[in-house]
């Protein structure tokens, strides 16, 4: 019974299989619900269980793990005692300093990352920073779900795929596109917006001057804002403010 992982099934106490057939919960057994890596890791460990996830498009989500009842609580009450303690307070303050160390020297290699992606002739290296900054910041948070917080690609990869989505729906009318539902069909307008922005960021890196209507331009601009109202306490600039190119 161990590690078999299963989808969730049409009633509260029943799972699915990877070959469809509905599979009823043993007798004693009770779902624990994500949200405690720890305790969750630990109910696995301790013997029999079943693994719930359900995918929804590329994205796997989880839903829980089942085991028996008398397990979970055993391992709970195990670990509410342990986390009572001083010891385990200072290991969680010390993992919780490395982690943001860790994260603080990531935001800066990922924005160097993108600032030598960006490659911007001299004469535009003010408008390279804001870009880098701007795109680091939505990019880098942890959970934000982002290409930058992948680690199956190297950081260059990240940082250029980073650059390109920003532009993507900041500097284009994709956000508000009609696409048809025809497989391939969102990436082909993906790969044609982003021959677009590499077009655009071409011209930084010549150094050839910019017109007034560059949709790049007009998009930091309002980031610039944004970031400014963040750090007054007030509200961020409203996105719809920025005139979009038409595509």
């Amino acid at each position: 019974m161990s590690g078999q992982t299963f989808s969730p099934g049409p009633t509260a106490n029943s799972v699915r299989d990877a070959d469809g057939r509905v599979v009823t919960v043993p007798e004693g057994w009770v779902l624990l619900p994500p949200g405690d890596a720890g305790l969750t890791r630990r109910v696995k460990a301790a013997g029999d269980h079943w693994v719930v996830a359900e995918r929804k498009g590329r994205k796997v989500f989880s839903r829980g793990v089942w085991a028996p009842s008398v397990t979970i609580e055993r391992i709970r009450a195990e670990l509410s005692s342990e986390r009572a303690t001083t010891g385990y307070t200072k290991r969680r303050e010390a993992d919780a300093r490395r982690r943001d160390e860790a994260q603080s020297r990531y935001v800066e290699d990922f924005r160097g990352a993108v600032l030598a992606f960006l490659a911007f002739h001299p004469n535009h290296d003010d408008l390279a920073d804001r870009l880098a900054r701007a795109v680091t910041e939505h990019a880098t948070p942890v959970g934000s779900g982002t290409v930058a917080r992948t680690s199956r690609i190297p950081v260059e990869q990240r940082a250029e795929a980073a650059v390109i989505a920003w532009m993507r729906h900041r500097t284009t009318c994709y956000d508000g596109m009609v696409i048809p539902r025809v497989k391939g069909k969102r990436r082909e307008v993906r790969r044609m917006l982003a021959r677009r922005s590499q077009e655009l960021l071409g011209q930084y890196r010549r150094g050839e001057p910019a017109g007034g209507g560059c949709p790049l331009r007009a998009a930091l601009g309002v980031a610039t804002s944004e970031t400014r109202d963040r750090s007054d306490g007030g509200r961020p600039a409203s996105e719809a403010t920025v005139r979009k190119p038409a595509v």
